[in-house]
């Protein structure tokens, strides 16, 4: 029995294998799906919905959604990057992001996904939240100005790197990440080799001593927009 799986994207023909989510059966056939919490080396979190696809009339999230045979997905309608620009718009008005003076920018996935979709200026009201900083580190900080609570960090430590040190505290809009110590991350063992480090789609955790070293023109969303090296592999 064949493990091969046909389903279509927008109308494009498309084969998955079994256990692929549709996200995943997408990259393999070249169809970049929008996403920010979603990172192939961890397990899926479904939290920020912007891989949001339509499969056979219903709205699923497509990282957590397995690829079956059949399917009738459609990933870019008016409907659907409607939403994701509300998503990603309601990201920018919960926290406090200001691109120009921020050490990611042009790295910035957020930041890059706002381009792709023609962002031009969100359409609900800044909400300006009180976010603290934790410097508390000598090599690492954390700004929860930037957050997206997409909770990548939190899965790559405990994947990846094998440590319980980062979490979120609050609920609601009061929702942020900390250090699980009552030190901050001067309390815990955090390195910037760390994958719950490298794998931030924001500014939220940075290195210390490495800002704007990569000149404007070669950031990695200076040249191509974000989904490019998906879009390129067929």
């Amino acid at each position: 029995m064949s493990d091969t799986i046909n389903f279509t994207i927008d109308g494009k023909d498309c084969q998955g294998k079994k256990g692929q989510s549709i996200i995943q059966a997408a990259d393999d056939n070249g169809v970049y799906i929008p996403r920010l919490c979603y990172h192939p080396e961890l397990t899926p979190g479904g939290s920020c919905r912007i891989c949001t696809v339509n499969v056979n009339g219903r709205q699923m999230a497509a990282c957590t959604t397995p690829v079956a045979e059949g399917m009738l997905i459609f990933n870019d309608t008016p409907e659907l990057q409607d939403m994701r620009r509300a998503l990603v718009e309601m990201l920018f008005i919960e926290g406090n992001h200001f691109c120009p003076s921020c050490e990611r920018s042009g790295n910035c996935e957020l930041q890059a996904l706002a381009y792709r979709l023609g962002i031009m200026a969100p359409r609900f009201p800044y909400m300006f939240p009180q976010r603290t900083i934790d410097a508390s580190h000598p090599q690492i900080y954390i700004d929860g100005n930037r957050c997206i609570q997409c909770g990548r960090c939190v899965r790559a430590a405990e994947e990846l790197d094998g440590k319980n040190i980062l979490g979120f505290i609050g609920r609601g809009p009061f929702l942020k990440i900390k250090a699980s110590s009552s030190r901050g991350l001067a309390g815990v063992e955090i390195k910037p080799t760390d994958r719950c480090v490298q794998l931030c789609p924001v500014g939220t955790i940075i290195v210390k001593e490495t800002a704007y070293r990569t000149p404007i023109g070669e950031r990695q969303y200076d040249k191509k927009p974000i989904g490019a090296e998906i879009e390129g592999s067929h």
